[in-house]
């Protein structure tokens, strides 16, 4: 990423003396950040024992040793004989307080309908569920997985199984049923909680008839709940007794109706896992990482409520599903804080162009999430679009999922936070339960930087040899002692979880990213270290390139990526999308590759620049180089169930002839 030392964001003193951080610090008589980075980073027990007690996050037995390192770093345990359960932390502490009259859930359908629900109706819709889940004979230990969009009824699918002691599997609603049986087998689910349809830009998707391909195909299932939410007949054989012995599938309705509004709450181990979520496949097939009722939560209250100053009267917005770890990120931080959760249906930019700030306007959101990608799909829009809306309610932006460039973050700073809200970016993992890397509100901002690391995590650009490199050098970036939010292993996998992370620098967690720091020590990410271009022993990040590219002004979207070069080993292929009336030409090629030379030098020299109509990305909008690369290659890509929009791989193949690739000439779409 091309860095840029000027800060365009000022902290004003209404946000540093308003942080939580401040008052944190306060508290713990730490002068300032830098002290408290220090000391979080040479003292990480002490840090991790400070956000439990300062956040009062509650156990039924309070643990008798923090960390425990003797299975070796890799397996650290946390919380060591303590007894809690996340449905404990994100409801049960809100009984018999106002917290119950509060909305807890806003949501907005594609048609313009919406629902709300407060704590109460939450927690006893969570409860109702929680007991029919337990009349099927499910219960502690059992993976169940949710097919649905993001929904109230979502939410209490999700509490109510880590409530039981189940352990929640989340997935994506667009997946096919080849992805599903793939995940629901690997997770060994026994049961799936899943809704008859939904609507995707005016479209009826039957979500059910998928799941039900699915499970016949996935012996381990023995329950299928369905929520009636779109009110057409399915046809298949439905039971409506609720009972185990009149087969497979049940309404939600029956098997909730009736059931009391309280249930109890399994007392559960710290560190037994609740959820089981998949990687979104980047790098190849998705991988189930492990999250426990300890961990999960204290990471998320640690980097949102402390770092990224998330508050009670919050109001949270970020659409996106419940298979990327942004979707349990929102149900738990939401409810743990007592905030609102602001939910949407369907896409951002339909069935009006600005439906992503007319949601912001309609529920005076304060706390707007965002993905760099949708950013840029907002931006086709023109800024004539977000200045219909007041979006004066906006008091934080955040941001992950992919890179900025220069362009789209500029935009987005300062059409939709009007230069005055800071857009806090923050990059880390679903094996991390969140960042490595993040912004606070008491640092200065520079565009599609970092302004530190995330306390406690001991996090480190590194070569090689795992020793730390200087200002301006970029390396791996890594952690240099085990986190409470890490993945507890892979499922069933623990020798694929050592050899990803923990073998390729001993003792040393490699996050498979390239990083730098520069000289005031804020950082920057250059994409994925396995996504490295080589050319001629010369090494470049893909993120490097694609904003070279975007800063033209000619192109929506660009992926760079390496392809194999006879002569020098790889070589480099840039795959854009022109900006609406820019002409995909061979002119157009040549003005892309001319500002590559320019920055890095003749010897990147772009072999191919290829348009297309669309890239492939993920559901967390991440571009899929991969499968770019293996495309052009003529290669098999490989897993392909994360893809958001599988159509464009056979649109691809269209654009990427055997001819092409011999000449390396720019391609229309």
């Amino acid at each position: 990423m091309k860095e840029n030392n000027q800060y365009l964001w000022q902290p004003t003193l209404a946000y540093t003396e308003g942080s939580v951080l401040t008052a944190f610090m306060r508290a713990h008589g730490i002068p300032d950040f830098d002290a408290l980075y220090r000391r979080s980073n040479e003292e990480p027990e002490w840090y991790w024992n400070a956000i439990i007690q300062y956040f009062d996050i509650r156990f039924y037995k309070p643990y008798r040793q923090l960390l425990d390192t003797s299975r070796g770093l890799p397996w650290s345990r946390w919380c060591v004989g303590g007894t809690t359960n996340l449905v404990l932390n994100c409801l049960d502490r809100h009984e018999g307080t106002s917290v119950m009259e509060k909305p807890a859930l806003i949501w907005a359908g594609e048609d313009g309908s919406t629902r709300t629900w407060n704590y109460a109706d939450l927690m006893a819709e969570t409860a109702r569920l929680a007991g029919a889940l337990r009349g099927l004979g499910l219960g502690k230990g059992d993976a169940i997985g949710i097919y649905m969009p993001i929904m109230p009824e979502a939410v209490a699918a999700f509490f109510a199984i880590a409530k039981i002691g189940g352990i929640v599997v989340p997935l994506f609603s667009g997946f096919g049923p080849e992805a599903l049986i793939s995940r629901l087998s690997d997770a060994r689910c026994t049961a799936l909680i899943t809704v008859d349809g939904t609507r995707r830009r005016g479209k009826t998707v039957i979500l059910e008839d998928i799941a039900d391909q699915a499970v016949n195909h996935v012996p381990s299932i023995r329950h299928v709940i369905v929520l009636k939410s779109m009110g057409f007949d399915l046809d298949w054989d439905i039971s409506y007794e609720g009972t185990r012995d009149e087969g497979r599938d049940r309404w939600w309705h029956d098997v909730t109706n009736r059931r009391p509004a309280h249930a109890p709450t399994e007392e559960m181990s710290s560190e037994d896992p609740f959820m089981i979520i998949f990687t979104s496949g980047t790098t190849g097939k998705a991988k189930g990482t492990v999250h426990t009722h300890c961990g999960f939560l204290t990471k998320l209250v640690a980097d949102l409520g402390l770092c990224m100053d998330f508050k009670p009267d919050d109001r949270l917005l970020w659409m996106s599903d419940l298979g990327w770890l942004i979707g349990p990120m929102q149900f738990v931080v939401s409810t743990f804080f007592g905030a609102t959760a602001v939910l949407a249906e369907g896409a951002p930019d339909y069935p009006e162009p600005g439906r992503l700030w007319h949601l912001v306007q309609q529920n005076r959101v304060t706390y707007l999430g965002i993905a760099p990608t949708v950013a840029r799909l907002m931006m086709r829009h023109g800024e004539e679009e977000v200045e219909k809306y007041d979006l004066s309610s906006l008091r934080v932006t955040i941001s992950s999922g992919e890179l900025w460039n220069p362009d789209s973050w500029t935009w987005f700073f300062e059409h939709v936070c009007k230069r005055r809200v800071p857009n806090l970016n923050v990059s880390g993992g679903t094996e991390i339960g969140w960042g490595i890397v993040t912004c606070t509100v008491i640092q200065p901002h520079k565009p599609c930087a970092f302004t530190t690391g995330v306390p406690g995590m001991g996090a480190d650009v590194v070569d090689a040899d795992g020793n730390t490199l200087p200002t301006g050098r970029m390396g791996e970036l890594v952690l240099r002692h085990p986190s409470i939010g890490l993945s507890r292993g892979l499922w069933d996998n623990p020798e694929g979880y050592l050899a990803t992370y923990w073998n390729k620098i001993p003792n040393l967690w490699v996050h498979g990213d390239w990083a730098s720091r520069d000289k005031d020590g804020a950082w920057y990410l250059h994409g994925r270290s396995d996504d490295t271009i080589m050319v001629a022993g010369k090494r470049c990040g893909p993120a490097e390139v694609e904003s070279l590219l975007m800063e033209t002004g000619r192109i929506a979207e660009a992926a760079a990526t390496a392809i194999t070069d006879e002569l020098k080993g790889e070589a480099i292929l840039c795959v854009c999308v022109p900006k609406p009336g820019d002409s995909p030409d061979e002119k157009l090629a040549e003005t892309l590759r001319a500002a590559v030379i320019r920055s890095l030098g003749p010897a990147f020299r772009p072999a191919a620049v290829v348009f297309v109509a669309e890239l492939p990305k993920t559901r967390s909008m991440k571009v899929m180089r991969r499968v770019v690369r293996a495309l052009y290659e003529g290669r098999d890509p490989g897993d392909l169930a994360s893809l958001v929009n599988p159509h464009v791989v056979d649109e691809l193949r269209g654009v990427f002839p055997q001819e092409d690739r011999e000449t390396g000439q720019g391609i229309e779409a």
